[in-house]
């Protein structure tokens, strides 16, 4: 069952143009912080490492901004540390809530009645002003920090997701045939039931990063992000602080903007993607 999973998912993945678009756009970002190094003297990222206010030329192909730092090499560095931020939330809150889905439509009773009545608690809280007061409350955040913070209140949509799509698929004929033959719980999971469920708990793996990154670049903006590492957000961030936009640096603000727009972009078509992919319903319009 897993095998084929596999491999019809690959068989899928080299056929949509959304999703082999979405993956390049991601790799192209990847690249970025894999191979800039190279080409870039990263060290250049820190204050006061090369003169202010440049313009950009051939010496500083994106200028410097008013701390001293080259944009090119703030780029190197923030465009992998703002994906790795993301991709940690987003695998942690959807481990969380994959987990809890599972319990809570497997088992039912007394597990699925807490797991549902404290999801539907936290969806009701509104996150960000969450995410503003516990990020406040510690006096330096790191990239880690960050990332189970925003985690930490991201898990309750795949919760809620999952645990209907697993509650459709244990009344299938063929669980009950698989709990007959003697088959333990921990193995109908394993093999049954949770290798239907990846391209959804994919989908909203792709959708957390999304929403990780968005949340991680609102709480830098508001200047609560990492104060020792460049990320997009704190690139912003800094650019307000020194009114880039109002003396014309342009080189400042727009290429940190760029890169987000990039972001989201292969973001959203690998989501939608997926979400094809494990909507039944879209494959039989043939949108496969």
């Amino acid at each position: 069952m897993l095998m084929h999973r596999i491999r019809s998912t690959l068989k899928y993945a080299t056929h949509n143009p959304k999703l082999v678009t979405g993956v390049c756009l991601l790799l192209g970002l990847v690249l970025i912080g894999a191979v800039g190094p190279w080409f870039v003297d990263t060290e250049k990222a820190r204050p006061i490492s090369v003169p202010t206010n440049k313009q950009p030329s051939a010496q500083y192909p994106l200028g410097t901004d008013s701390g001293g730092r080259d944009v090119l090499s703030v780029m190197v560095v923030a465009t992998p540390q703002t994906l790795r931020m993301g991709l940690m939330a987003g695998l942690v809150g959807v481990l969380i809530g994959t987990s809890l889905g599972l319990i809570s439509a497997y088992y039912g009773g007394l597990a699925d009645t807490l797991i549902s009545g404290v999801t539907d608690t936290m969806l009701t809280i509104p996150p960000l002003a969450v995410l503003l007061v516990v990020a406040a409350s510690f006096r330096a955040l790191n990239i880690e920090m960050m990332a189970l913070i925003i985690a930490s209140l991201s898990w309750m949509n795949s919760t809620r997701a999952l645990r209907a799509q697993v509650l459709s698929l244990k009344e299938l004929p063929y669980i009950h045939m698989s709990r007959l033959s003697g088959l333990s719980d921990i193995r109908i999971i394993a093999e049954e039931i949770l290798p239907n469920i990846l391209p959804l708990a994919a989908a909203h793996f792709v959708g957390a990063v999304s929403g990780a990154i968005l949340a991680g670049i609102g709480l830098e903006v508001l200047g609560l992000g990492p104060q020792d590492t460049p990320t997009l957000g704190m690139t912003i961030y800094w650019a307000m602080l020194y009114t880039a936009l109002i003396r014309g640096m342009w080189w400042w603000w727009m290429p940190p903007i760029l890169v987000l727009i990039v972001l989201f972009i292969g973001l959203f078509l690998i989501s939608t993607a997926l979400d094809e992919f494990a909507n039944p319903r879209l494959q039989r319009q043939g949108i496969r």
